[in-house]
């Protein structure tokens, strides 16, 4: 069945819930300040702010002109005027919107972004935003994180998030590389919050264990925020059954987080940040399973037994500075980030069942240097204007235990025999982009540019890109925008080289067919437009969106190790509608998301080692459903506060179901899933000893199991179960000095 845009938007609007009206501040001598969103909930923490009265999903209304304010909130300003958003759709949760989910800032930054838009979840924390895998682009004040290797964890800890804006649709010229979003925080500050910090725990069911603490402050013209946070539980990694404990799958993940500022000078600040991220997991065991091979002697092995471990590894390190020159607003910034990834399989049994054993270990070290401008001219324009670079050294080494095979394929021999491969990398990304705002009216704002990219490690390739977007303040209330954007994405990495596939000719680990192993970069078309309508304490906002893709790249899991290949069809075309409503009045505020998606490819032209015959005949004269594809995904909360101390609330995430394989490939999607999360806190105050925030929170309380994954399906390599029923406690005291 065929559903329109419009009809989508007109039946989700009937259970809409909803958010209240934006203000953007300015200080003199500086432009626009973009708006950032209001509670959910209105949960007042240490060092958030109850009064931002900006919502959810909004676009930046003109600036007001304003008092003087404090030389940080201004430089703020100033930075935040580098980063335009006109013409794309945005979507803002700020730090009272994570404080009133169940978890709190406890929960990982995926499960936050969930509650965005157009936001769909997978196995191993992924998320794919309007139909695209991965592809996120990450961004902390400002700054461009370089791309991490794919894995289990979440490098960023949401204790240090002020805000968070999730940014998609026809992005202007200054965003590049990861394109599906641009995820763009803003963190707490020293200078903002005074002197103190907060320590807290957050523990529960499956042996969860989550220490946490933040400190900072300021001194003269130095400021800072330092954080920390250790977590251990037994559910690291998706359940591959649907039981209610999971076996082998302890993880323990630690992150570190540090923003140091100087005020150099009224017009100038310096700072450098830098983060660490260090997790471990096992990999989960699904029982009763068959060998395929035999072992020297043995021909049985306990599934329940094995002991397959991934660690990863993520540190990074900037400094920035950041300031005005007359009129003109700047930020340089020099950074290095490092990602690392080891698996370490179990021997006998990955023999057994898989035929090889690859011991794998891959890092990728990254060097960038960043500038932004911002310049007004002629009363109505203002010239933004950067460069981006990017060094990479990449390296995959891996030590596989294989068996001989017979011409036919069949085991030759039980004794294995080892193969080393490994692959290095260099990698270097440069861009520039140049675009004008220009406000034509009160009621209307164009921003134009074009972007140049050029991509060099497998192959050079580059490209020009026009970018153009339109906001139209048709009233006081009502704001339309569209948008479009060319775009260049390059691919990971990480790569098997040729060398690689035919090392393992004649071995139990021999792939089904050869052809174009290097991948290639994606570029795309795409449009966007939408309308937000403001009544009384409700917002209302429809969005739509169409991508047409050549080279379209997918990742997938096509090995035994949970390690993703890149890949390429040859055609791609993504369409889908989003609808959002919020709403905000007295102590009732609420949120209501809902997304309609295709995401379809045709012809396989990368990685066809990765297919069956059969499969790459099918695909090369059909578009199918991209794996990742989910037709219908949706998201909302409401929060209440009974009285000042005392708040309840609940959420939810609904899906139509990724795809699994059927009488095509992807062929079939999984069945809808639902899953309610519920919370209470309370803030005791106790004499002599002060504040402590309480907040208990039931994940999934109705405790439905469901699956993510069904282990079918291109590049899809096992089964995964969504969570069962959790209960967790989290107390937390805040403390000054």
């Amino acid at each position: 069945m065929k559903v329109s845009p419009l009809a989508l938007g007109l039946s989700l609007a009937l259970f809409a819930a909803a958010g209240h009206a934006s203000t953007v501040l300015t200080v003199p001598g500086a432009e626009k300040l973009p708006a950032s969103s209001s509670s959910a909930a209105n949960t007042e923490q240490p060092g958030d702010s109850s009064t931002d009265p900006d919502s959810r999903n909004r676009h930046a209304n003109k600036a007001k002109q304003l008092g003087e304010v404090n030389v940080t909130a201004a430089l703020d300003v100033a930075r935040n005027n580098l980063s335009p958003d006109t013409g794309s759709s945005e979507y803002v949760i700020s730090a009272q919107d994570i404080q009133a989910l169940p978890l709190g800032a406890s929960a990982p930054l995926n499960q936050i972004l969930l509650q965005a838009p157009g936001v769909v979840q997978d196995s191993y924390g992924q998320l794919h935003v309007r139909g695209d895998h991965a592809n996120l682009q990450y961004r902390i004040n400002g700054i461009m994180l370089p791309e991490s290797i794919a894995g289990f964890g979440q490098t960023l800890d949401p204790h240090t998030i002020q805000s968070v804006k999730l940014l998609d649709g026809a992005l202007p010229a200054q965003y590049g590389e990861r394109t599906a979003a641009v995820v763009d925080i803003t963190t707490k500050s020293g200078a903002d919050l005074g002197n103190g910090g907060v320590v807290g725990i957050t523990g529960g069911s499956f042996g969860t264990v989550n220490p946490y603490a933040s400190l900072w402050g300021s001194s003269g013209n130095w400021s800072y925020f330092f954080s920390g946070n250790y977590q251990e539980n037994n559910v690291g990694i998706e359940n591959p059954t649907r039981s209610r404990n999971p076996i082998h799958d302890r993880t323990n993940q630690v992150k570190g987080f540090g923003d140091i500022s100087y005020l150099v000078n009224n017009d100038t600040r310096l700072s450098f940040l830098f983060g660490v991220t260090n997790n471990r997991f096992q990999i989960p065991n699904n029982p009763s399973q068959t060998p395929n091979f035999g072992y020297l002697d043995q021909t049985a092995f306990n599934s329940t037994l094995l002991n397959e471990r991934q660690n990863e590894q993520t540190r990074f390190s900037t400094l920035a500075l950041q300031g005005k020159l007359g009129a003109t607003s700047y930020q340089v910034s020099l950074g290095q980030r490092y990602s690392g990834l080891q698996y370490y399989p179990d021997d006998i049994g990955d023999l057994m069942f898989n035929g090889v054993a690859g011991q794998i270990t891959q890092g990728d070290r990254a060097s960038t240097l960043q500038a932004d401008f911002a310049t007004p001219w002629g009363g109505s324009h203002t010239l933004r204007y950067g460069v981006y670079y990017e060094f990479d050294r990449a390296f995959t080494h891996t030590n596989s235990l294989v068996f001989p095979t017979n011409p036919d394929g069949s085991q030759a021999s039980t004794v294995p025999f080892n193969i080393f491969t490994g692959d290095r990398i260099l990698a270097k990304t440069a861009a520039f982009y140049l675009q004008d705002e220009w406000d034509i009216s009160d009621s209307f704002t164009l921003n134009y540019g074009l972007r140049g990219d050029r991509y060099t490690a497998f192959r050079e390739e580059s490209q020009l890109s026009p970018r153009v977007g339109l906001v139209w303040q048709a009233t006081d209330s009502t704001t339309v925008h569209a948008g479009y954007s060319r775009y260049f994405t390059p691919p990971q990495t990480e790569l098997i080289s040729n060398e690689n596939i035919n090392a393992f000719a004649n071995t139990t680990n021999a792939v089904k067919n050869y052809g174009n192993n290097t991948p290639l970069t994606e570029r795309s078309n795409y449009f966007d437009a939408g309308v937000q309508q403001n009544v009384g304490d409700w917002t209302f906002g429809l969005d739509a969106y169409y991508r047409k893709v050549e080279r379209l790249q997918d990742l997938g899991q096509f090995g035994t190790a949970l390690v993703y290949s890149t890949f390429n069809y040859k055609y791609g075309r993504v369409r889908g509608t989003e609808f959002t409503a919020s709403y905000n009045h007295g102590p009732l505020s609420a949120y209501f998301n809902a997304a309609y998606s295709r995401a379809m490819g045709k012809d396989v032209i990368t990685g066809q080692y990765n297919f069956g015959v059969d499969e790459l005949a099918y695909i090369s004269d059909n578009y199918i459903h991209l794996d990742h594809d989910q037709k219908l995904a949706s998201s909302g909360g409401v929060s209440y506060a009974i009285t000042d101390n005392t708040k309840v609330g609940a959420d939810y995430l609904f899906g139509s179901g990724l795809r699994q394989a059927g009488l095509v490939p992807n062929g079939l999607s999984l069945p809808y899933y639902f899953q309610l999360n519920l919370n209470v806190a309370h803030d005791f105050n106790f004499d002599g000893f002060g504040k402590l925030h309480t907040q208990l929170a039931v994940i999934n309380a109705l405790d439905r199991s469901y699956r993510l994954r069904s282990g079918t399906g291109v590049g899809v390599g096992a089964p995964q179960y969504g969570p069962r029923r959790g209960v967790y406690l989290t107390l937390e005291k805040p403390f000054s000095f």
